[in-house]
């Protein structure tokens, strides 16, 4: 028989970190943007929304449950302004949750709530869609350095006259 309590605390557990992670993305999206990162600033705008959709799916699989949604947050947003250093945060946070939705899915499981193993299993593979995305920006600036950087300055149209 399924432990309802156990199922609903995991999820609450998936709400905290997705929420951490829709403040954290925003904080970055912000800065990029004002440093002019467009591109950049878009991927983590974009995420952070896809993050906001993980936070109804868990919610929606709790209230099924006959629980509450307690909208807390993981943990402090953490103020990093160097892009490099947003996108190894960000990564860092992506994995840790594959990590833990892993654990998370397997303790479902075990637990006879198939519907929340499978909700947790699809969040590993988002998660893990998030990570390459970053990984792969990471990367790019250890490679080409700087000009990686300016070039995505470049890309953003500039901004129209006011009459």
């Amino acid at each position: 028989m399924i432990d309802k309590a156990k199922s609903i605390d995991l999820l609450n557990k998936a709400v905290a970190d997705e929420l951490q992670a829709v403040h954290q993305y925003m904080y970055f999206h912000f800065h990029l943007d004002d440093q002019g990162f467009a591109p950049l600033a878009d991927l983590f705008k974009r995420v952070a929304i896809q993050e906001m959709g993980h936070v109804e799916k868990l919610a929606e699989r709790i209230l099924f449950l006959k629980g509450d949604v307690t909208m807390a947050l993981a943990g402090p947003v953490e103020r990093i302004t160097d892009p490099a250093g947003m996108l190894e945060k960000a990564a860092q946070l992506e994995e840790g949750s594959a990590h833990d939705y892993n654990l998370a899915a397997v303790e479902c499981g075990a637990n006879a709530d198939a519907a929340s193993r499978q909700v947790f299993e699809q969040l590993v593979t988002d998660e893990e869609g998030h990570y390459d995305l970053f990984d792969k920006q990471l990367d790019n600036i250890r490679r080409f350095g700087p000009n990686y950087l300016a070039l995505q300055s470049f890309s953003a149209e500039p901004p129209e006259e006011e009459a």
